[in-house]
């Protein structure tokens, strides 16, 4: 069984990643972020190096599927292929980051990969607000986040419901994670664990 928790950045992913794996027995696959070459030069300069960051990290969730696919025990995926492409790459051209031409090959190569793609079985999606999100993004305190513009925030967010609601073909589960801290308060990831029941057991 494959789990995908989607999200903005600074929503909770990973956190919720380590406690789902912890909690059901789940192996994690988290997201390369500190070892992507590209990452800190594209905060320094995104028009740049937006298409280098968006085909690495196309590359390695392609990748990561691949091994999914092959694993016989329940993985649970710190961030899916199909936001990175139609949430972050998507941005990145809608803002004029990244070229039509640039887009197309990209979207290209994504198509490719669909062919042997299959949905994960579930999908979590972490709705937050953007103060949300810059309150978790400040207080993990990575550098190159830091002076991550609100509109980007705000941009990625609005692209995130158009692709949850409207673009996702497969089984979603929206949680609302504002008014939450699952990972200090046992009631709030009691909650969250029960909707997961519910929507892969049919448990209520």
């Amino acid at each position: 069984m494959h789990i995908a928790i989607a999200g903005n950045i600074g929503s909770g992913k990973t956190t919720l990643t380590r406690m789902l794996a912890k909690h059901y027995g789940w192996t994690p696959k988290y997201e390369v972020v500190d070892h992507n070459p590209y990452l800190e030069d594209y905060y320094k300069d995104i028009p740049r190096w937006s298409f280098n960051m968006e085909v690495f990290f196309l590359k390695e969730r392609f990748k990561d599927l691949l091994q999914l696919h092959q694993d016989e025990t329940t993985i649970v995926q710190d961030r899916s292929i199909y936001e990175g492409v139609y949430v972050f790459a998507a941005n990145n051209h809608k803002t004029g980051n990244m070229t039509a031409r640039d887009f197309n090959v990209y979207m290209g190569l994504f198509d490719a990969m669909t062919h042997i793609l299959r949905y994960p079985d579930l999908m979590i999606y972490l709705k937050a607000s953007v103060p949300h999100l810059v309150k978790n993004i400040q207080g993990r305190g990575r550098d190159y986040e830091q002076q991550m513009p609100l509109e980007y925030l705000e941009n990625l967010n609005s692209l995130y419901e158009d692709f949850i609601y409207r673009k996702y073909k497969a089984r979603v589960l929206v949680v609302d994670v504002d008014n939450l801290d699952y990972e200090h308060n046992k009631k709030d990831f009691a909650g969250i664990i029960d909707k997961i029941d519910a929507c892969l057991f049919g448990l209520f």
